[in-house]
């Protein structure tokens, strides 16, 4: 290639890179402004001592060695949130991934199913748990009144500390219509070809569901398990609508925590720090998650088995 092309094809790259990052500054601006920005004034509002209305007074650490060391809330709220996601995250993924698996079968009205089971997700969430408080209402709620029909004693789903993080977590369970969604795109660019081939070399449905399915639609799972982490993590709806936080602390999550510090008591600089440790939590599930990614999801022309 001569010297004259060569330096034709050089600005004319440079030319569509600039045009690239001109498309793309709206959103960059957008990024910065409204995710990093906060960010760097969360953790900055951490280290002062600020009510939101008089002057601001820099306590340096303070606010994380108080958390740690004297906030007794702070580790029953911490450990009330990781057993929430825990059992949010397994229960909406197995839940998800079933449901898909079923849609994609050939049934009639296969698509009133596909639209019945997607619709807990767009609904409003205020309308949402009021719903599901009457079905956990102690002395009228629909699912005491099945189990006093079948001869059982009432349970208090909700007024009970054992059981109200389960129940909240049966809702969160119901709402994952968007990972059924994505659940059900995965199967269907699942290569019938390969299926095929698992058929003639005599392989039954749990065996080609085990070798066939599964490793097709480990992305899919690996999207579908790291958005359901970091959102139920930063849980906070049941405990605002349902339960205040209780019974005592069982669902005293931190972004309720971090709600009640920043937006009730006015502590601005304590409520930061809540949010700067969530933060931190989040992203070392998050890295753990990548970190393991590597062994287990399967892309097409991978040699993994």
């Amino acid at each position: 290639m001569t010297a004259k092309p060569m330096k034709k094809m050089i600005k004319y790259n440079r030319a569509e890179s600039r045009t690239a990052y001109l498309c793309l500054l709206p959103s960059i601006i957008g990024l910065v402004c409204i995710t990093y920005l906060p960010m760097l004034a969360s953790f900055t509002l951490s280290l002062f001592s600020w009510n939101g209305l008089g002057a601001m007074k820099f306590i340096g650490a303070d606010n994380y060695i108080r958390l740690f060391t004297k906030d007794t809330k702070f580790y029953a709220s911490l450990l009330s949130t990781l057993q929430y996601a825990g059992m949010a995250v397994i229960g909406s993924m197995i839940y998800s991934l079933i449901i898909a698996m079923l849609l994609n079968r050939k049934v009639p009205a296969r698509g009133f199913f596909r639209a019945l089971f997607y619709l807990p997700y767009v609904l409003p969430a205020m309308a949402v748990y009021l719903g599901w408080k009457w079905l956990f209402d102690f002395n009228h709620g629909f699912f005491n009144y099945a189990i006093k029909s079948l001869g059982g004693s009432s349970v208090k789903f909700l007024d009970a500390s054992g059981m109200v993080t389960p129940s909240l977590t049966l809702i969160a369970v119901w709402l994952s219509g968007n990972l059924i969604v994505i659940f059900l795109a995965g199967l269907q660019n699942v290569p019938r070809i390969y299926h095929e081939a698992a058929e003639i070399d005599g392989a039954n449905a749990f065996q080609r569901f085990c070798h066939v399915t599964l490793p097709c639609m480990t992305p899919i799972i690996f999207y579908n398990l790291l958005m359901s982490l970091v959102s139920n993590l930063q849980v906070i709806t049941p405990a605002l609508s349902l339960t205040k936080g209780g019974p005592g602390t069982g669902s005293y999550y931190m972004c309720y925590m971090l709600y009640n510090q920043a937006f009730k008591s006015h502590k601005y600089g304590y409520g930061s720090a809540i949010a700067v440790i969530l933060f931190i939590l989040i992203a070392i599930f998050t890295g753990i998650l990548f970190a393991t990614s590597k062994g287990w999801i399967f892309y097409e022309g991978d040699d993994k088995g």
